[in-house]
């Protein structure tokens, strides 16, 4: 692109970004993808555009398109035109641009925020370092005025004691620590459009509102236009203006936010928004209910929500009808069968709008049963669910008395502890049978490393650990074997819990094998049934881990911890980083299973919104103790400390209009449980406040 070409290029007043007719195409020896499809948008100065969709759906594609980024993954700019409006008062194409103008407006005119910071951030550099070198390559300062610049940034995003912290590396930092620096970085050089993609997706609660807030605040002070990239329908509510939804590379509606939320017109955009996870839906109720989400006939969310020809023929046909129909649809083209990756001929897409449940207890998620003019599944009470009353009537299966689990500093040239961790502290519950009970609470609380040492994957210092009546301290061997055969485990991140170089099936059968509880044969009979029950076709066994979505291998993983029948499942965070529908599928997964299976759960999670969903209790957890516990009910309609009322304040409201609302979240990052040897922290006794809800005294 040459002077002249830039200088004849015009954006409208107060426009800083154009997108016309955008097409991504990426290209492989077995297939050809379009990831984008003739895109078009615009965003103005002081105005954010959220990018709505789910995984797969092509708005991350854009943001790299954007940035001329997308070639790194194998991807071609096919067609259209990305018109920017400099700082400058320079009008540039960036699907023309040249690498030295590229360079010149990345980090400049045009900054982008990545999900991950800590992939995102260079591990071997300072915070300061890498901050200082954006503004000496754009704004030709010297390092010392850069690094002057930089704690000034860091100041503006609130990171505490940040002349510190500019001598930090990045794994030094917390999550939310991290985000700052990013935010920091993408914002010194005063960019005129800021790109933000999933930058809080796998965030606290806490942290992700105080990013959120801290976005929209910069924004106001540098009038910058901004795009956020999400798939959460709540975030969205909280920082767009306008929202365009995207849907397998295609644009399929767009508006502003809240005509989106009020009157939408897509029956994928409704689908989204029926699968946010509302705080207050449960408000009345006791035992926990599903999630409406979108039926799926083969257990991937990408099978049941992506089509979107079919979905307004169904809308319309249940319009005419007011009865059920199947619609079937293709989702790919190339060989392959129906396993929901998109690849295969022949998928289809059912779109059920009740979550009719069999004799057994097990969702259905094939065929037809609706209700007149919806199309998503209306919630379902569990009331044929065990109730608390019943629960509590017979000896918990798991009981945990004054559980401590500290981590020891070591430091000095004789290693010598000076300081401890003080993860877990004094902590105490039952666990029912047939009961979900909720651990709550922000990243470092302690929540994790409690279900670590329920397993004695940590080893705890003190305390009693009960198993249906036997203590796990004094386990081994044999007993030690049979208790993790009984207790399982279902972790955050499905991809790095399984070994990819196994076959699906193989993964699942791998602990009847190694606990010799079934045969090969009897194993693989197993197999097919698990698969069955978590919603994945019999010829998934023969795949493997990365063939798959992430809501597919977060089935897996279900159905290998479920393989030894566990009476036990601790799950730790294990929907937290996936689509809200996916999410909505698991979540109703977990809860069919324990239905008729009988499974306990301590489901680990610092999501407010999903806790109450699916809870039957609810402990939070802060600096390592159990600050309030009682009844799911209880808890949500009547919470007494400070901290479980500032938690459920930081959770998104899916609604645009109450944005404004003075909410009173927390601020900073939770105090460091680190102190130094001999220096015990303060365990507040737990008071009880109504019948079975406890508090601690504060």
């Amino acid at each position: 692109m040459t002077a002249a070409n830039t200088s004849n290029l015009s954006l409208e007043e107060n426009r800083v970004l154009r997108v016309d007719d955008l097409s991504v195409q990426f290209k492989s020896a077995e297939r050809t993808l379009d990831a984008v499809k003739h895109l078009s948008f615009h965003v103005d100065r002081g105005e954010t555009l959220a990018i709505v969709g789910e995984s797969g759906s092509g708005k991350s594609v854009t943001s790299l398109a954007l940035m001329r980024l997308v070639h790194y993954g194998g991807g071609h700019l096919l067609g259209g035109t990305m018109l920017l409006s400099r700082r400058n008062g320079q009008v540039i194409n960036l699907a023309t641009a040249n690498g030295a103008q590229l360079r010149s407006v990345r980090g400049a005119d045009m900054a982008m925020i990545f999900q991950e910071p800590m992939t995102s951030l260079n591990p071997i550099f300072t915070v300061g370092d890498q901050i200082a070198e954006t503004l000496c390559l754009h704004q030709g300062m010297s390092m010392r005025k850069a690094l002057a610049e930089a704690l000034r940034m860091l100041d503006l995003v609130r990171i505490p004691d940040a002349k510190n912290v500019l001598g930090r590396y990045p794994h030094q930092l917390s999550g939310g620590m991290r985000q700052r620096v990013m935010i920091a970085m993408a914002l010194a050089c005063k960019p005129a459009l800021l790109i933000a993609d999933e930058p809080t997706t796998a965030l606290d609660v806490t942290i992700q509102a105080q990013i959120l807030q801290l976005i929209r605040e910069l924004q106001r002070e540098m009038n910058m236009g901004v795009i956020f990239i999400t798939h959460d329908m709540g975030v969205v509510a909280e920082v767009a203006d306008r929202v365009l939804v995207m849907l397998r590379g295609d644009k399929v509606e767009s508006g502003p936010a809240q005509q989106i939320f009020d009157q939408p017109t897509h029956p994928y955009t409704r689908a989204l928004l029926a699968a946010v996870p509302r705080l207050g839906s449960m408000r009345g109720t006791d035992a926990p209910e599903h999630f409406p989400v979108l039926s799926a006939t083969a257990s991937d969310a990408e099978a049941a929500i992506y089509a979107t020809a079919q979905r307004d023929e169904y809308a319309a046909r249940q319009k005419s009808t007011g009865s059920g129909a199947s619609t079937d649809a293709s989702t790919g083209s190339g060989s392959g069968t129906n396993t929901g990756t998109g690849t295969g001929t022949g998928s289809s897409t059912n779109l059920d709008t009740s979550a009719d449940t069999s004799s057994t207890g097990t969702s259905k998620r094939t065929g037809t049963n609706a209700d007149s003019g919806t199309d998503f599944i209306q919630p379902k009470s569990m009331v044929d669910h065990i109730s608390p009353a019943t629960m509590q009537r017979g000896e918990p299966i798991l009981r945990v008395r004054e559980l401590c689990t500290r981590f020891d500093i070591r430091t000095g040239i004789f290693s010598r502890v000076t300081r401890r961790v003080h993860a877990v502290e004094k902590v105490s519950f039952d666990l029912y049978p047939g009961e979900t009970l909720a651990l709550v609470g922000e990243s470092g609380c302690g929540k994790s490393t409690t279900g670590r040492s329920l397993l004695r994957l940590v080893e705890s210092q003190s305390g009693e650990i009960e198993f249906q009546g036997q203590q796990i301290a004094q386990m081994r061997g044999p007993a030690l074997q049979t208790l993790r055969r009984n207790i399982q485990f279902i972790f955050q991140d499905p991809f790095a819990s399984l070994d990819p170089r196994m076959t699906v099936g193989f993964s699942i059968v791998e602990p009847l094998l190694i606990h010799k509880v079934m045969s090969p044969s009897q194993a693989r009979e197993r197999m097919t049934w698990l698969l069955d029950k978590v919603g994945l076709p019999p010829d998934a066994a023969q795949r493997y881990p990365h063939e798959f979505s992430g809501g597919q291998r977060q089935r897996i993983c279900i159905a290998r911890a479920l393989s030894l029948n566990p009476k036990v499942v601790i799950a730790d965070e294990s929907v937290s980083a996936l689509d809200v529908s996916i999410q909505a599928q698991i979540v109703n997964l977990l809860m069919d299973l324990q239905r008729e299976m009988g499974i306990a759960f301590l489901f680990i999670s610092h999501d407010m919104a999903v806790v109450e969903r699916i809870s039957h209790r609810v402990a939070v957890m802060y600096l390592g103790q159990i600050v309030e516990i009682g009844p799911r009910r209880s808890i949500f309609e009547n919470p007494q400390h400070p901290y479980t009322k500032k938690l459920m304040a930081a959770v998104p409201i899916a609604d645009p209009s109450r944005r404004h609302l003075d909410r009173k979240l927390l601020v900073g990052e939770v105090p460091s449980p680190i102190r130094s040897v001999g220096d015990e922290p303060v365990v507040l006794p737990l008071i009880e406040v109504t019948a079975g809800h406890y508090v601690a005294h504060h």
